[in-house]
C-alpha cells in the first residue's frame, strides 16, 4: 500500500508541477488564487480531497510536546507559546490546501481579487464570519490585524507588511492592499495571516501579553484550559461560525485537543506508553523498528502508521554560526562536514533507514538535478561567478566513510582542510590558529533533544580527535530561544522545513537583511547577493520554468555555502497512536504535515 500511496502522490505532484503555467489572471473577485497557474478546485468545490467529508465529530486527542510555554500569543517575539496555537486557534482571510504546491481558498474572505501584475489584492469578507464571543468579523479588525502584527508582533510577519504601501477599507466588507513592488506570492502570504479581535487589544500591550489574555479568535477551536509550561486544553467551539464552509467540511473534527508539556524526549514517550498520549510521531527509525512493542501495541489499542510525503526534504542538522570568526572561513566549515561520520552516526541513531539530506529540495521537482549547472540555473549563477563557493556550479559531494569508528579518510581531509585555512595541532594535540589562540567553540542544545544530544556527543568525539575543544551544552526552551533570537551561539541544531511553493521565507533563512535581524530564521548568519538575487527571483518569476530554475540555484548556493553539517531526512512520516483515532485514505502531496493531524482526523470507536 505505501508503494501504491507514493504512485500516486508522485503522479499528482508531478501533474501539479506540469500544470502550474502562468495564466493572466483577471482582475475581478476569486474564490481561491494559487501562486502558479489556476487553483484546482473550482468555485462550487463540496470539499478539500484530502479530507473524509463524512467524518463523525467528537472525541479527543492528546499530544505531547517537550519544552514549556510562558505565553498564549504565538504572533509575538517575547516567551515562548505552544507552536500549535498559530495554526489550531487562529485563521486567516484564506486558508491553504495541503494537497497543491501552493493554493489558497476563502476562508474568512468569501474572494479575493488581484491584477494580473499582482500589484494589489482586495478581498471581500464573510458576512456571516464571526469571533469565538459572536462578534462579526469586520474590515477594521483585519486592518488592525494587519498592522499591528507588521508593526510590534514576531518579525516574520514585518517583510511582508513591509512591501504594503497602503493598506484601506473599499467598502463595508472589502480591504485592498497595495504593493510597493508588484509581487506574486505576496497576496497569499497576506491571505495566511491571523485575524485578531481589535476590541480585545485596546489598552493593553500586544507584545508583552504573556498568558493573561486568552485570545479571542475565528477558529474552530478555542482555549479551554491551561496550566502555564504544562498543558493547553483547545475545545471545539459548538458555534463556529465556519462549520458549514465546503473549505472547512471534513477538518476540525475532534471535540477536544490537549498539548501535554514534558522535560525530554523519554518523559513524553513514558507518558505515550502509559496511556496518557494517545498520538506520537516517530522521528527516529532505530526506535521505530525497536521501542514501540510494548502492551498497548501488542494488543491492537495502539497501532502504527506510515504516511508517505513528497515536501522537500528540508534542512536539517548542526549549523555554525558564521559571525563567530572561527566559522567564517568555508574550509573550516568544510573539515567540520567531513569529520561528520554520517554512516557511522546513522547506523547507530537510525538503523541506516533514512537518507542523507544533499539538497535543500530534494525529494521535490525543485531539487538541483546532480552535476553541473545548466541551462537557466547556470544562467541565473553566471553574473556571480567570480564570488561563488567552490561547488556551486559543479555540485556538491558529500564524503561519504566506511563506516568504521574511525572515519581516517574524512578526517585526513578534514586536518588538511583546517591546514589551508590557519589551524593546526599543537605538540599536545590542541588545534590552534597562527595566534595561538584553541579551536574551542560550544554546540548549544535544547534541553530534553535526547536523540540531538546523542549525535551531539559523537561528533563532539570525532572533533576532538582533531584537536578542537567542543562543550556540547544545553539549555532550558526560554534560555535558548532568547538566545537563538540573539544569535547568541557558536553551533546549535537547526531544522528548516521547506514547501513545494519557496516564497518569502526563504529571505528570513538566509536572506542577507534577515542575518542582522534579531529573531530571524538565519542562525548561519549568511549575507549573500547571489542569494538574494535568487530569492527575488523566485518571488518575482512569472514562468514555472524560470521559478524552478531559481529554486535549484538557491539550492546550490545554499549547499555550497557549507553553513549546515546535514543529517538525514524521512519521506514518510512514523506516527502511533490510538486505534480510535482515524485518517483519510487519501493522502495530500505533503502527507503528514500542517493542517493534518489533528486538522483532518477523526476519533471512531
Amino acid at each position: 500500500m505505501l508503494s501504491q500511496l507514493r504512485q500516486t502522490i508522485t503522479a499528482m505532484l508531478l501533474a501539479a508541477a506540469l500544470t502550474q503555467l502562468p495564466v493572466a489572471a483577471s482582475a475581478e473577485p476569486q474564490h481561491a488564487i494559487a501562486m502558479y497557474g489556476q487553483p484546482a478546485l473550482p468555485p462550487d468545490f463540496a470539499h478539500l480531497p484530502h479530507v473524509n467529508p463524512d467524518a463523525p465529530k467528537g472525541g479527543r486527542i492528546v499530544q505531547g510536546e517537550v519544552g514549556s510555554f510562558d505565553s498564549l500569543n504565538p504572533h509575538i517575539l517575547r516567551g515562548r507559546a505552544p507552536w500549535q496555537l498559530q495554526f489550531l486557534a487562529y485563521e486567516g482571510l484564506l486558508g491553504r490546501s495541503w494537497d497543491e504546491p501552493f493554493t489558497m481558498y476563502g476562508l474568512l474572505a468569501e474572494s479575493v481579487e488581484t491584477d494580473e501584475a499582482r500589484s494589489w489584492v482586495e478581498f471581500t469578507l464573510r458576512e456571516e464570519a464571526r469571533f469565538s464571543d459572536g462578534s462579526p468579523v469586520t474590515v477594521e479588525d483585519v486592518l488592525w490585524s494587519f498592522e499591528t502584527l507588521g508593526t510590534i508582533g514576531h518579525p516574520r510577519y514585518h517583510g511582508a507588511w513591509s512591501r504594503v504601501e497602503t493598506a484601506e477599507a473599499t467598502g463595508p466588507r472589502s480591504l485592498r492592499f497595495t504593493f510597493t513592488e508588484a509581487d506574486r506570492e505576496l497576496p497569499l502570504i497576506l491571505g495566511m495571516r491571523p485575524i485578531l479581535q481589535k476590541a480585545q487589544w485596546e489598552g493593553l500591550d500586544f507584545a508583552q501579553s504573556g498568558t493573561s489574555v486568552i485570545p479571542i479568535t475565528t477558529a474552530p477551536y478555542v482555549i479551554d484550559r491551561f496550566e502555564a509550561g504544562r498543558y493547553v486544553y483547545l475545545r471545539r467551539n459548538p458555534d463556529y461560525w465556519g462549520r458549514d464552509l465546503p473549505f472547512m467540511r471534513g477538518q476540525a473534527n475532534l471535540d477536544e485537543i490537549r498539548m501535554e508539556f514534558f522535560g525530554d524526549g523519554n518523559a513524553m514517550f513514558q507518558a505515550f506508553t502509559s496511556g496518557l498520549l494517545t498520538t506520537m510521531r516517530e522521528t527516529n527509525a532505530n526506535a521505530w523498528n525497536t521501542r514501540y512493542n510494548f502492551p498497548a501495541i501488542q494488543s491492537g489499542d495502539v497501532v502504527k502508521s506510515e504516511i508517505p510525503h513528497q515536501r522537500p526534504s528540508g534542512l536539517i542538522g548542526f549549523v555554525m554560526n558564521t559571525r563567530k570568526p572561527i566559522f567564517a572561513d568555508w574550509r573550516v566549515r568544510e573539515a567540520m562536514i567531513h569529520a561528520f561520520n554520517f554512516e557511522y552516526v546513522s547506523q547507530v541513531i537510525n538503523d541506516n533507514e533514512d537518507p542523507r539530506i544533499t539538497s535543500v529540495f530534494g525529494n521535490s521537482f525543485l531539487a538541483p538535478e546532480p552535476g553541473p549547472a545548466t541551462g537557466r540555473v547556470a544562467e541565473l549563477l553566471s553574473p556571480f561567478a567570480d564570488d561563488l563557493l567552490p561547488g556551486t556550479l559543479d555540485g556538491i559531494t558529500l564524503p561519504v566513510s566506511d563506516g568504521s569508528v574511525a572515519n581516517r579518510a574524512n578526517m585526513r581531509a578534514a586536518t588538511r582542510l583546517l591546514a589551508e585555512a590557519g589551524w593546526e595541532a599543537d605538540s599536545a594535540g590542541t588545534l590552534r590558529n597562527a595566534s595561538g589562540e584553541p579551536f574551542r567553540f560550544t554546540l548549544l542544545l535544547r534541553q530534553g533533544a535526547s536523540e540531538i544530544l546523542s549525535i551531539a556527543d559523537i561528533y563532539a568525539e570525532a572533533l576532538g580527535r582533531l584537536g578542537m575543544q567542543v562543550n556540547v551544552s544545553q539549555i532550558d526552551s526560554a534560555q535558548y530561544t532568547e538566545r537563538m533570537n540573539a544569535f547568541d551561539f557558536d553551533m546549535t541544531y537547526v531544522q528548516r522545513a521547506m514547501s513545494l511553493s519557496p516564497g518569502i521565507e526563504q529571505r528570513s533563512y538566509w536572506g542577507a537583511e534577515a542575518a542582522t535581524t534579531p529573531g530571524s530564521r538565519n542562525l548561519m548568519g549568511v549575507e549573500s547577493p547571489a542569494i538574494d538575487a535568487m530569492i527575488d527571483r523566485l518571488l518575482t518569476s512569472s514562468e514555472q520554468e524560470d521559478f524552478v530554475a531559481a529554486a535549484r540555484a538557491l539550492d546550490r548556493l545554499v549547499m555550497a555555502g557549507r553553513f549546515t553539517v546535514p543529517f538525514w531526512f524521512t519521506d514518510r512520516a512514523r506516527i502511533a497512536h490510538a486505534r480510535e483515532l482515524r485518517f483519510p485514505e487519501t493522502l495530500p502531496i505533503y502527507g503528514d504535515w500542517i493542517g493534518f493531524q489533528p486538522d483532518v482526523w477523526w476519533y471512531e470507536e
